[in-house]
C-alpha cells in the first residue's frame, strides 16, 4: 500500500530549509575567508572539513574537533597551499585525501591522535616544503621509508613523548631539507641513520630529555646523525646533572659541530666541567644558552686545562643560578673569555664585571649585558679598560639596566677606541648634561626610552644613526652633518625637525608625536631625505594639507609606514578619516575668496534690490501695506452718525493750498446750512504721528474731498489719504470718496503704481472745475449736494 506524504506546513518548512542551509552552508558561518583567499575556520567547534570557495589557497582548521578526513573532504580544494589543522582529534586519515593537493606546500598535523602515520598520504605532495606532525600518540616510525615522496620538504616537525621506536624513514632522500625538529623523550630504539639526510641540516632542534642520564648510548646514536659542521644544533629540554650525561657529546665533537644551544635545560656545575672536558679542542664556534637553570656552587677546577681557541661567540640568556651567592670564583674559567669575540649575558642578573675578568677580554667586539642590574655605582668597573680591555669593542648594549647618568656613560666609553655601536636605551637619564665626551668613532647611538625632556649638545656630532624614540621631546633643534637615520617616534613634537640640521639625512621616523601637517616647503629643507615614517599623528586637514598629501608628498619622499596609517585628527567631522579618503568643499578649501565673492554677489544682489525697488516702487507699496494694516485695525463699520464730526476731509496737495483755503473752504463753510471741513493744516492734532492723524479724520468725516492735480499725483500724503479712502469704500460699501478734478489729468499720465486712482476714476464720476466763471454756479451747486448729509 503506497504511502502518502502529506504537504509541510510554513512552520516546518522553515525548519527544513534552515536545516539545508546549516548543512550546506557551514562555511558562511564558520569561516572567513580574507581577500588573499585565505579562509580562517579556526576554534569553530567544526566537526568536519567545512565548505568553502574552491579557489581557498589556505584553510585553518586549528583548534576544532575534526575526528576524520574522508577520501574526497579535500578534493574540491586543489588550489591550497596551506592547511592547518593543529590542535584537533585526529585518528584517521584516509590514503587518498590528499591525492588532489598537488599544490600544498604547508601541512600541519600536530597535537592530534594519530597512532599511526601512512606514507601514501604524502605520495601525491610534490611541492609541500613544511610538514608538522609532533605530538600525536604514534609509537613507531617506519620501517617504511615515510618521507621518500617529500621532495622538497625543507622543514620537518615529528616525534612525541609516545614514540618509542624509530627507523630509517626517508630522510636520506631528502635533498633539501633545511630544518628538523625531533621530539623522543622515552625513545626506547633507534635505527643508526634514521636522521641522517642526504645533505648537512642547516639547523636541527633535538628534545631528549631524560635520555641523556637514561640512555646516553641511544642519545650518542643521535647526535652521531645529526652533528656536522655546517648544522646549527639545537638541544631542549635536557637534563645534564651528571658526567654520564655529558658523554653523548663526544659525538658532537667528533661531528666537528660549531654551533651548539642549549634551550630550557637544567644542569649543575659538574655536568657543565664534564661537558667542557669532553668537548676539549673541539670545533666549537658558538655556544648558546638560554632558559637554563644551574645548580652547584662553582667547582670549575677540572676544566681550567681545556682548549678552545675557536669558541668566539657566547649567548647567555635568562640564566637562573640557584644559590648565586654561594657560587664560587669563575676564575678558573678564565681560559673561555680569553678567546671570546661576542658575548651576550641578558636577563642574567649580573651587575657588576670585577677588573680582573675586564683584563681577559681583550679580543672582544661585541658585548651585550642587556636587561641586568648594571648601575651607575658598578657600571665604572664593569667598563674598566686597564690592561688594553675592550680595545677592539665596536658593539656595546647596556639596555635595559639601571643606569642614570648620561654623563658617567659618556665618560666611561670614551676610552673604547673603537667603538660605533652604543644601545643605552630603557634607562632612567631624564636629564642631559650641556657637555660630554665620545669616541671619535661612535656612529650609532640609541637612547630610546630613557626619559629625555630635552636636548643639549652633549651628544656626539659623528653620528649616523640616533634613535630618541619614545622619550618626552618637544623641540629637536641639535645640528647632526653626517646624520642618516633619525629615529624620534613617540615624543611629543609638533612639527618636522628643520631640515638644514642634517644634510645627510636619509631617513625619518616620527610617528606618534604630535605632528599636525607638513609641507613641501618643511620636505625641501632636507637635501637627501627618501624615507618618511610619521603617520599615527595628530593631522589637521586642512584643504593645503589634504592636497600636498593626496598629490604632491610622493614626489619628495616615500612612505615607508604606508598611506593608510596617516589619518585626521582635526576637524572633528573627519576624525579617523584616511587623508587619502578625505574630500573637502571649495568654501572649506578656500574660505577668504569664498567669502569675498559671497560678500561681493551680496552687495550686488542687494544693489539689484535697491535698484529694483527704486524702479518698481516696492519702498512705496510698503509702505501703503503698513498703513493699510493700521487702517484695518481701526474699527470704522457701524459707527453712528453723531460720531462724524465733519461733513468733508479735505485731501489736497500743498501747491493746491492756495485754491483750497481761499475758494473752496469759504465757499462752502459759509453757505446754508454750512460744511464743516477738516483741512490738515488746522484741524490736525499736533504732536500726534501724521499717519494717525490722517486715518483718524478721515475716521471722523462723512465724506473725502480729493483735489485732484498734477501735485496731487505727486504728493507723497495724498497718496496715503487717497488708499486710506479707499480702505473705508471696500469695507464700508458706500461713496465716501468725492472727486474734483482741479486740472485736466491725462489717465495715462498716472502712474501705474496708483491703481487705486485711476479705479476710482473709472468707477467714479468726478467734479471738474471750470475755467468760464458762469459755470462755476453750477460746480458749486453739485459739490454741495454731493457734500450734503443724508437725512436720517
Amino acid at each position: 500500500m503506497p504511502v502518502r506524504m502529506r504537504p509541510l506546513n510554513a512552520k516546518e518548512s522553515v525548519i527544513l530549509f534552515t536545516l539545508i542551509l546549516a548543512q550546506g552552508f557551514d562555511f558562511c558561518r564558520s569561516c572567513n575567508c580574507d581577500e588573499q583567499y585565505f579562509c580562517n575556520c579556526s576554534s569553530n567547534h567544526l566537526q568536519h572539513v567545512p565548505k568553502v570557495p574552491a579557489n581557498a589557497l589556505g584553510l585553518d582548521l586549528s583548534f576544532n574537533q575534526i575526528a576524520s578526513i574522508g577520501m574526497n573532504d579535500l578534493t574540491p580544494y586543489s588550489e591550497l597551499k596551506t592547511l592547518n589543522l593543529h590542535k584537533n582529534t585526529l585518528k584517521f586519515i584516509h590514503v587518498e585525501a590528499f591525492k588532489s593537493q598537488h599544490k600544498l606546500e604547508v601541512l600541519d598535523l600536530s597535537l592530534n591522535n594519530l597512532k599511526n602515520l601512512s606514507s601514501s598520504w604524502f605520495r601525491e605532495l610534490k611541492s609541500l616544503q613544511q610538514l608538522n606532525l609532533v605530538e600525536n600518540p604514534y609509537t613507531t616510525l617506519g620501517p617504511a621509508p615515510i618521507f621518500q615522496p617529500l621532495l622538497n620538504l625543507r622543514t620537518l616537525r615529528f616525534g612525541s613523548p609516545s614514540l618509542r621506536e624509530i627507523y630509517k624513514n626517508g630522510l636520506d632522500s631528502l635533498a633539501h631539507l633545511d630544518e628538523v625538529t625531533f621530539i623522543g623523550s622515552n625513545l626506547s630504539l633507534y635505527e643508526n641513520g634514521s636522521l641522517k639526510a642526504a645533505r648537512p641540516i642547516g639547523l636541527v632542534s633535538l628534545s631528549l630529555q631524560n635520555l641523556f642520564q637514561n640512555d646516553p648510548e641511544l642519545v650518542s646514536k643521535v647526535l652521531q646523525d645529526v652533528s656536522h659542521p655546517e648544522t646549527l644544533l639545537i638541544i631542549k629540554d635536557a637534563q645534564l646533572r651528571t658526567n654520564t650525561s655529558t658523554e653523548p657529546f663526544k659525538a658532537t665533537r667528533e661531528g666537528g659541530t660549531k654551533s651548539l644551544t642549549f634551550q630550557d635545560s637544567c644542569t649543575t656545575d659538574e655536568a657543565l666541567t664534564s661537558f667542557l672536558t669532553v668537548m676539549d679542542g673541539s670545533s666549537l664556534s658558538y655556544i648558546g644558552l638560554e632558559d637554563i637553570h644551574l645548580i652547584g656552587q662553582g667547582w670549575w677546577q677540572k676544566a681550567s686545562y681545556t682548549h678552545y681557541e675557536n669558541l668566539h661567540t657566547a649567548y647567555i640568556r635568562n640564566l637562573d643560578i640557584q644559590g648565586f651567592f654561594e657560587f664560587s670564583s669563575m676564575m678558573q674559567l678564565g681560559f673561555l673569555p680569553v678567546h671570546l669575540h661576542r658575548v651576550s649575558v641578558i636577563n642574567g642578573t649580573v651587575f657588576v664585571i670585577p677588573p680582573i675578568t675586564t683584563f681577559l677580554l681583550k679580543k672582544l667586539e661585541y658585548l651585550d649585558l642587556s636587561q641586568n642590574l648594571l648601575s651607575d655605582l658598578t657600571i665604572e668597573p664593569t667598563l674598566s679598560t686597564s690592561f688594553g680591555a675592550y680595545q677592539n669593542l665596536i658593539t656595546l648594549n647596556v639596555s635595559q639596566n639601571v643606569l642614570k647618568s648620561l654623563g658617567l656613560m659618556s665618560r666611561l666609553i670614551t676610552n673604547l677606541k673603537s667603538l660605533i655601536y652604543l644601545d643605552v636605551s630603557h634607562n632612567s637619564f631624564v636629564s642631559m648634561p650641556e657637555k660630554c665626551s665620545w669616541p671619535a668613532t661612535l656612529k650609532f647611538l640609541n637612547l630610546s626610552s630613557t626619559k629625555i625632556r630635552k636636548l643639549t649638545p652633549c651628544l656626539p656630532s659623528s653620528l649616523t644613526v640616533l634613535d630618541l624614540s619614545e622619550n618626552d621631546l618637544t623641540v629637536f633643534n641639535q645640528r647632526f652633518p653626517q646624520l642618516t637615520m633619525l629615529i624620534l617616534t613617540g615624543n611629543r613634537l609638533m612639527t618636522l625637525p628643520h631640515g638644514e640640521l642634517f644634510p645627510r639625512l636619509q631617513t625619518l621616523l616620527i610617528q606618534r608625536n604630535a605632528l599636525r601637517m607638513f609641507n613641501s616647503s618643511d620636505l625641501k629643507r632636507f637635501r637627501e631625505l627618501q624615507y618618511l615614517e610619521a603617520g599615527y599623528n595628530n593631522f589637521v586637514c586642512s584643504c593645503e594639507f589634504v592636497s600636498f598629501f593626496r598629490q604632491d608628498v610622493d614626489l619628495f619622499i616615500t612612505l615607508r609606514d604606508g598611506r593608510g596609517n596617516y589619518v585626521c585628527d582635526t576637524p572633528f567631522t573627519l576624525r579617523g578619516d584616511a587623508i587619502d579618503s578625505v574630500r573637502l568643499s571649495v568654501f572649506e578649501c578656500y574660505m577668504i575668496p569664498a567669502v569675498s565673492v559671497l560678500c561681493s554677489l551680496i552687495i550686488i544682489v542687494l544693489g539689484l534690490i535697491v535698484v529694483t525697488c527704486h524702479k518698481l516702487h516696492v519702498i512705496w507699496y510698503l509702505q501703503m501695506t503698513k498703513a493699510w494694516i493700521q487702517a484695518k485695525r481701526k474699527p470704522a463699520v457701524g459707527r453712528l452718525a453723531e460720531e462724524l464730526r465733519y461733513d468733508a476731509f479735505v485731501s489736497y496737495s500743498q501747491h493746491d493750498a492756495e485754491w483750497v483755503e481761499e475758494i473752496l473752504v469759504p465757499e462752502l463753510e459759509s453757505a446754508h446750512p454750512p460744511f464743516a471741513l477738516c483741512l490738515h493744516k488746522r484741524d490736525f492734532q499736533p504732536g500726534r504721528w501724521i499717519v494717525d492723524n490722517i486715518i483718524d479724520s478721515i475716521e471722523k468725516s462723512h465724506r473725502t474731498l480729493f483735489v485732484l492735480s498734477e501735485h496731487f499725483v505727486t504728493s507723497e500724503w495724498c497718496r496715503y489719504e487717497l488708499d486710506f479712502s479707499h480702505f473705508r469704500i471696500v469695507d464700508e460699501h458706500n461713496d465716501s470718496a468725492v472727486l474734483v478734478l482741479l486740472e485736466p489729468i491725462k489717465k495715462e499720465t498716472i502712474p501705474k503704481r496708483f491703481c487705486k486712482l485711476r479705479k476710482i476714476m473709472n468707477s467714479r464720476t468726478y467734479l471738474e472745475w471750470p475755467e468760464e466763471e458762469e459755470k462755476r454756479n453750477e460746480f458749486w451747486s453739485n459739490l454741495r449736494a454731493v457734500l450734503q448729509r443724508d437725512e436720517c
